[in-house]
């Protein structure tokens, strides 16, 4: 129920204007940085940390090679993968080509340092061995750093901090509906816009595709159906850099990938074992992943084909 209202919340304060729509993810982003800097902080002061050890261990590269390693991974790039969502708004930000690359860069910068300290205080908090199979680890850290009151109490906070991610696709998903509807007469009902420019009906499309996911879906099976997506997606668009690079040497780009081609290569890598890993080890939320990627690349196709006609 929890869920629910604040998916709606979210999506009617995205439904008004676009001035609301920033200022209501500026303000809960900067309240869940705050909250993040303030974990770090109090961890980082704790009198006593958990015995763990930073530096490579011997096994750990049989760790990282196993099934279950990759599983993690799926998680670990899920707390990425909105670093390219700035992209989803190019057409709602001023100066753009100056404006998207500095916030694609910075932004990944900024959570990459973030994230790592949060997870740094997060193994000095508390013991590893509890916090192994839980969803809720930042409440145990919590409870480690405040105690079992201010633990509870932080663990409220941390929720009302994920409202930030979610409002953050809450915000971008819509235009990519939007775009798709301009783009293919078909999908024109999608491209609606309010007279204060809201893709309203991509919007609700959206919202009632995440009313699905929460009553259908553990947290789990939920996570990895679209992270499977979103990683073989991601893998599609950076291995689009190398063919275009390749057919198209000449085209005009604005940003260059530095030391190419090796962060694409690199990342294909990671990609592409993840994927085959969890298609193995997690073959039911994976393959429905597929389906649904199946479909759509379907019903693109007979859009597209209707259009060209």
């Amino acid at each position: 129920a929890v869920a629910f209202t604040a998916v709606a919340a979210v999506a009617a304060a995205h439904a008004v204007t676009l001035r609301i729509s920033s200022l209501f993810q500026i303000v809960f982003t900067a309240l869940k940085l705050l909250l993040i800097l303030t974990l770090i902080a109090a961890g980082l002061r704790l009198p006593e940390w958990q015995p763990v050890s930073f530096l490579p261990q011997s096994g750990d590269g049989a760790s990282i090679f196993s099934p279950a390693f990759a599983v993690s991974l799926m998680y670990v790039m899920y707390a990425y993968s909105g670093w390219n969502a700035a992209v989803y708004i190019v057409g709602e930000v001023r100066d753009p080509r100056r404006t998207i690359g500095q916030a694609l860069v910075l932004g990944t910068l900024v959570v990459t340092v973030l994230y790592v300290l949060l997870n740094v205080v997060f193994l000095l908090a508390a013991p590893v061995a509890k916090m192994a199979g839980q969803v809720e680890v930042a409440h145990f850290a919590a409870v480690g750093i405040f105690g079992e009151i201010g633990g509870r109490l932080m663990s409220g906070l941390i929720s009302l901090g994920l409202i930030s991610t979610l409002s953050a696709m809450t915000w971008t998903g819509p235009r990519v509906l939007q775009m798709m509807g301009e783009d293919y007469p078909r999908l024109s009902l999608l491209a609606h816009r309010s007279p204060a420019g809201i893709p309203l009906v991509a919007l609700g499309a959206q919202t009632a595709l995440v009313f699905l996911l929460l009553a259908t879906a553990t947290f789990e099976n939920a996570l990895l159906y679209a992270q499977f997506a979103l990683t073989f997606c991601s893998v599609l668009c950076v291995l689009g850099v190398i063919v275009l690079r390749w057919r198209q040497p000449a085209l005009a780009r604005p940003f260059r990938v530095p030391l190419y081609p090796l962060p694409p290569l690199l990342f294909l890598g990671v990609g592409l074992g993840a994927l085959g890993y969890v298609l193995f080890n997690r073959p039911a939320a994976s393959l429905i992943s597929a389906a649904t990627m199946a479909a759509a690349l379907g019903a693109y196709w007979l859009v597209r084909k209707s259009t060209a006609r």
